[in-house]
Protein backbone atom coordinates (compact mmCIF):
# COMPACT_ATOMS: atom_id res chain seq x y z
CA UNK A 1 0.00 0.00 0.00
CA UNK A 2 1.56 3.33 -0.82
CA UNK A 3 1.82 5.29 2.66
CA UNK A 4 1.34 9.11 0.47
CA UNK A 5 -0.82 9.83 -2.24
CA UNK A 6 -2.33 13.10 -3.73
CA UNK A 7 -5.70 14.03 -2.09
CA UNK A 8 -7.53 16.06 -4.87
CA UNK A 9 -10.59 18.46 -3.96
CA UNK A 10 -13.09 19.03 -6.60
CA UNK A 11 -16.61 20.93 -5.66
CA UNK A 12 -18.77 18.37 -6.95
CA UNK A 13 -17.01 16.70 -10.16
CA UNK A 14 -14.53 13.99 -8.18
CA UNK A 15 -16.49 10.99 -9.41
CA UNK A 16 -16.33 12.40 -12.93
CA UNK A 17 -12.55 13.39 -12.70
CA UNK A 18 -12.02 9.54 -11.60
CA UNK A 19 -13.68 8.83 -14.33
CA UNK A 20 -11.95 10.33 -16.92
CA UNK A 21 -8.86 9.74 -15.60
CA UNK A 22 -8.72 6.19 -14.85
CA UNK A 23 -10.51 5.60 -18.69
CA UNK A 24 -6.89 7.81 -20.21
CA UNK A 25 -4.40 5.56 -18.56
CA UNK A 26 -3.82 2.13 -18.75
CA UNK A 27 -3.77 -0.21 -15.47
CA UNK A 28 -6.17 2.33 -13.59
CA UNK A 29 -9.13 1.72 -11.62
CA UNK A 30 -11.57 3.19 -9.18
CA UNK A 31 -10.68 1.17 -6.36
CA UNK A 32 -14.01 2.65 -4.66
CA UNK A 33 -16.81 5.24 -4.07
CA UNK A 34 -18.30 6.64 -0.68
CA UNK A 35 -21.64 8.45 -1.08
CA UNK A 36 -23.53 11.43 0.74
CA UNK A 37 -26.21 10.73 3.52
CA UNK A 38 -29.11 12.85 4.36
CA UNK A 39 -28.66 15.53 5.73
CA UNK A 40 -25.01 16.12 4.46
CA UNK A 41 -23.67 19.11 2.62
CA UNK A 42 -24.21 17.62 -0.50
CA UNK A 43 -27.40 15.98 -1.92
CA UNK A 44 -28.12 12.34 -0.62
CA UNK A 45 -26.17 10.30 -3.07
CA UNK A 46 -23.57 12.12 -4.32
CA UNK A 47 -19.95 10.93 -4.40
CA UNK A 48 -18.41 12.35 -1.26
CA UNK A 49 -14.90 10.80 -1.85
CA UNK A 50 -13.49 8.44 -4.49
CA UNK A 51 -10.73 6.40 -4.29
CA UNK A 52 -8.59 5.72 -7.62
CA UNK A 53 -5.70 4.65 -9.12
CA UNK A 54 -3.82 5.38 -11.77
CA UNK A 55 -1.26 3.07 -12.97
CA UNK A 56 0.09 2.26 -9.79
CA UNK A 57 -0.46 5.54 -8.35
CA UNK A 58 -3.21 5.74 -5.45
CA UNK A 59 -5.33 8.99 -5.16
CA UNK A 60 -8.09 10.30 -3.09
CA UNK A 61 -10.80 13.16 -4.58
CA UNK A 62 -13.12 14.67 -2.30
CA UNK A 63 -16.54 16.43 -3.64
CA UNK A 64 -16.24 19.13 -0.92
CA UNK A 65 -18.10 22.01 -2.40
CA UNK A 66 -16.42 25.03 -4.14
CA UNK A 67 -14.08 27.47 -2.78
CA UNK A 68 -10.65 25.46 -3.14
CA UNK A 69 -9.98 25.76 -6.71
CA UNK A 70 -7.05 24.00 -8.07
CA UNK A 71 -3.67 26.29 -9.12
CA UNK A 72 -0.62 25.76 -11.03
CA UNK A 73 0.97 25.46 -7.74
CA UNK A 74 0.58 22.17 -7.76
CA UNK A 75 0.63 19.36 -11.15
CA UNK A 76 0.50 15.41 -12.16
CA UNK A 77 3.92 15.09 -13.86
CA UNK A 78 3.27 12.31 -16.68
CA UNK A 79 6.76 11.17 -18.31
CA UNK A 80 6.18 9.30 -21.82
CA UNK A 81 8.42 7.79 -24.13
CA UNK A 82 6.21 8.24 -27.21
CA UNK A 83 4.76 10.61 -29.29
CA UNK A 84 1.42 9.08 -30.25
CA UNK A 85 1.13 8.79 -26.10
CA UNK A 86 1.54 12.62 -25.83
CA UNK A 87 -1.01 13.07 -28.54
CA UNK A 88 -3.53 10.79 -27.16
CA UNK A 89 -3.05 11.92 -23.63
CA UNK A 90 -3.01 15.73 -24.65
CA UNK A 91 -6.24 15.22 -26.49
CA UNK A 92 -7.76 13.26 -23.67
CA UNK A 93 -6.93 15.77 -20.87
CA UNK A 94 -8.15 19.01 -22.71
CA UNK A 95 -11.16 17.53 -24.20
CA UNK A 96 -14.47 19.05 -22.88
CA UNK A 97 -12.96 22.50 -21.88
CA UNK A 98 -9.56 21.42 -20.66
CA UNK A 99 -7.16 24.11 -21.73
CA UNK A 100 -3.35 23.30 -23.07
CA UNK A 101 -0.70 25.29 -21.65
CA UNK A 102 2.83 25.97 -22.91
CA UNK A 103 6.02 23.74 -22.49
CA UNK A 104 3.55 20.36 -22.18
CA UNK A 105 1.80 21.75 -19.37
CA UNK A 106 -2.23 21.71 -20.03
CA UNK A 107 -5.26 22.05 -17.61
CA UNK A 108 -7.71 19.36 -17.49
CA UNK A 109 -11.94 20.41 -17.65
CA UNK A 110 -11.65 20.20 -13.71
CA UNK A 111 -8.84 23.17 -13.79
CA UNK A 112 -6.21 20.83 -12.33
CA UNK A 113 -2.94 20.87 -14.11
CA UNK A 114 -0.78 18.19 -15.86
CA UNK A 115 2.68 18.31 -17.21
CA UNK A 116 2.58 15.63 -20.18
CA UNK A 117 6.65 15.74 -20.78
CA UNK A 118 8.78 12.84 -22.83
CA UNK A 119 11.03 11.05 -20.84
CA UNK A 120 13.84 12.32 -23.50
CA UNK A 121 13.07 15.90 -22.28
CA UNK A 122 15.73 15.35 -19.36
CA UNK A 123 18.75 13.86 -21.83
CA UNK A 124 18.27 16.86 -24.20
CA UNK A 125 17.57 19.50 -21.48
CA UNK A 126 20.85 18.27 -19.64
CA UNK A 127 23.03 17.57 -22.28
CA UNK A 128 26.96 18.41 -21.68
CA UNK A 129 27.37 21.00 -24.53
CA UNK A 130 25.29 23.95 -23.57
CA UNK A 131 24.73 24.79 -27.38
CA UNK A 132 22.84 21.47 -27.64
CA UNK A 133 20.58 21.78 -24.43
CA UNK A 134 20.03 25.78 -25.19
CA UNK A 135 18.87 24.65 -28.66
CA UNK A 136 16.29 22.09 -26.91
CA UNK A 137 15.42 24.68 -24.23
CA UNK A 138 14.52 27.53 -26.45
CA UNK A 139 12.10 24.64 -28.75
CA UNK A 140 10.18 23.81 -25.61
CA UNK A 141 9.60 27.22 -24.84
CA UNK A 142 8.14 27.56 -27.98
CA UNK A 143 5.77 25.06 -27.62
CA UNK A 144 2.15 23.56 -26.26
CA UNK A 145 1.96 20.35 -26.43
CA UNK A 146 5.76 18.82 -26.67
CA UNK A 147 7.42 17.54 -30.10
CA UNK A 148 9.71 14.67 -29.28
CA UNK A 149 10.87 15.02 -33.17
CA UNK A 150 11.33 19.02 -32.95
CA UNK A 151 13.14 19.02 -29.64
CA UNK A 152 15.56 16.39 -31.06
CA UNK A 153 16.18 18.28 -34.67
CA UNK A 154 16.30 21.41 -32.32
CA UNK A 155 18.78 20.23 -30.07
CA UNK A 156 20.65 18.71 -33.35
CA UNK A 157 20.71 22.26 -34.82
Amino acid sequence: MQKISPFLWFDREAEEAAELYVATFANSTILGVSRYGEGAPLPAGTAMSVAFELDGTSFQALNGGPGRPFTEAISLFVRTDAQDEIDRLWAALTSGGGEPGRCGWLKDRFGLSWQIVPSVLGELLGDPDPARSGRAMQAMLGMGKLDIAALRAAAEG
